[in-house]
């Protein structure tokens, strides 16, 4: 493959950060009665990947919008302070494959999250050198295939691959028009994918790096 960069998503395809993020969103909800359900992990895992004002409807859909939106920027809050107390858990390999990748090609993310998510990511677990920028949801209001597009141009690239986990990183890279590599050791499903790694390593055997 003639590729110049490669785009990452975040959770689900570089790290599981559901343990510290379902404790910070307990920590919230215990405090707010009108919350009718307890938030479990495989509920969490299935919205990863979602902008924050799509979890909210899909998590309390009994609220009016503005308490949503209350409820999901405390829980945002919450998470940010605690991930960069205690980080995430990094699928197996990660910083020697983002060291050898960095050697040919430009790294990205790109995620749908909010402000400050993929920072706490990079600043706890050192790996903001190995990335030229970042960008997500919570910056441009934008969605994934968007802001996919909106740094390819930024940095003018021209052969970027995206990974990802879910069928929303599908249709981003096809936004994008790019070619998708399915990461299914992660969240979730796809219909479709132009390449799958069942571990992160294996991105260096499809490079034939």
């Amino acid at each position: 493959m003639n590729v110049d960069s490669i785009i990452f998503d975040l959770d689900g395809t570089l790290w599981d950060s559901t343990e510290v993020v379902l404790k910070a969103w307990d920590i919230v909800l215990h405090n707010n009665k009108e919350i009718k359900d307890p938030i479990t992990r495989q509920v969490l895992q299935g919205l990863m990947g979602m902008q924050v004002k799509q979890i909210g409807d899909k998590l309390f859909p009994y609220l009016e919008q503005t308490q949503q939106m209350k409820i999901m920027e405390l829980c945002c809050k919450e998470e940010l302070q605690l991930l960069l107390r205690e980080g995430g858990i990094l699928y197996p390999g990660l910083e020697n494959v983002l060291k050898e990748l960095s050697k040919s090609y430009s790294l990205f993310i790109v995620s749908n999250c909010q402000n400050g998510y993929i920072e706490a990511f990079l600043e706890y677990h050192k790996l903001g050198q190995y990335f030229k920028d970042i960008e997500c949801a919570g910056n441009t209001g934008l969605v994934k295939g968007e802001n996919i597009k909106k740094v390819m141009d930024k940095h003018n690239l021209k052969s970027s691959l995206y990974v990802g986990d879910t069928q929303a990183d599908c249709d981003a890279a096809r936004l994008a028009n790019i070619p998708f590599i399915f990461a299914n050791y992660g969240f979730g499903e796809v219909k479709s994918y132009d390449y799958v790694i069942c571990k992160l390593e294996d991105i260096l055997e499809l490079l034939e790096y």
